[in-house]
């Protein structure tokens, strides 16, 4: 039994039938010609999301992505350090003691799976240092995933590669040069490693790294140039920066710019975050509509469940696996 026909039969009600609903609109989204973006928050990349999200990228089913710049190195840290991360299968009942030893043995946790970091970040941050200085010798300046996409066309890390590449999310984004908005990118390792060679001296000048005020500058442009000849959906995994940052692009051009443009054609979002009073990754879809986000007939999906369970579901369902 495929994906489809599991869930046709199977998710029939509740959040399972807002899965399928959801599933089932992006594919009427896609066949109208219709583009989709999608944002990332959380640490999707090392729940490995890649495995099915990069087949959709590959399979033009996503045209850009927004994500924490967590999301965008943790693709690589799997990468080329996929045989090296520990899984903490009993981390609910781990003591402050536990947690210290952990870190002594140079293991950082996310959840129950523990990020090494001498083979996942130390193993790139040269690399990415040889990146960043070749820049400004060269006195260029570029977005975060950029430097990440020169990373992976240089090949330096191809001999490390310890998962199939065909998993990578970033590899297949690069491949189809995908524009990648990080808001916030200094909240990252690696934006903390930059900071860092700055403070050493290593790297003259902070400003080769595109600000997200320059981010937004280049969405605004973006989202003009793919909503001239069909419209944009919005498919939002977890809330947060990487969410609230591209949905108000549209509220930027039509109410400060004072230009017209298309709303968001099509909203879904996958949350544990219930509906709360001031909770903006837990607000209902409708109130974007008095943000305008939204349009009242645009088809709008939440669903309040794990996204680590979800989303592979509804990438496959699109993919038809």
């Amino acid at each position: 039994m495929g994906t489809r026909e599991f869930m046709e039969r199977n998710f029939l009600h509740f959040n399972a039938a807002t899965c399928l609903d959801a599933a089932q609109g992006w594919i009427k989204h896609l066949e109208a010609g219709n583009k989709m973006l999608v944002t990332l928050a959380g640490a999707m990349s090392t729940a490995e999301l890649g495995i099915s999200l990069a087949q959709m990228i590959r399979e033009d089913k996503i045209h850009a992505i927004c994500c924490t710049g967590a999301n965008l190195e943790e693709d690589i840290f799997n990468l080329v350090a996929h045989d090296h991360y520990k899984r903490i299968p009993n981390y609910r009942s781990l003591q402050p003691e536990d947690e210290i030893a952990l870190r002594e043995n140079g293991l950082n946790r996310v959840t129950d799976t523990c990020i090494p970091e001498e083979e996942a970040v130390r193993r790139i941050e040269d690399h990415l240092l040889k990146v960043w200085q070749k820049a400004e010798n060269s006195q260029q300046r570029f977005f975060p995933y950029e430097y990440l996409y020169q990373l992976l066309e240089s090949g330096v890390l191809e001999s490390s590669y310890q998962i199939d590449p065909q998993d990578s999310w970033m590899i297949a984004a690069w491949q189809k040069n995908l524009p990648i908005f990080t808001p916030g990118w200094e909240d990252s390792t690696t934006g903390n490693i930059f900071v860092s060679h700055v403070i050493r001296g290593d790297i003259k000048d902070i400003g080769i790294v595109k600000s997200g005020l320059e981010q937004m500058y280049k969405l605004v442009y973006w989202y003009k140039e793919i909503t001239q000849n069909s419209s944009l959906g919005f498919f939002q995994i977890g809330g947060g920066i990487a969410g609230d940052f591209p949905i108000c692009v549209v509220p930027l051009i039509r109410q400060d710019l004072e230009e017209d443009c298309q709303l968001w054609s099509y909203f879904a979002q996958i949350s544990d975050s219930t509906t709360s009073y001031g909770s903006y990754s837990g607000a209902v879809p409708s109130e974007k509509i008095t943000w305008g986000k939204l349009g009242v007939d645009t088809p709008s999906y939440i669903i309040e469940s794990d996204a680590t369970i979800v989303a592979p579901l509804i990438f496959n369902y699109v993919l038809n696996k």
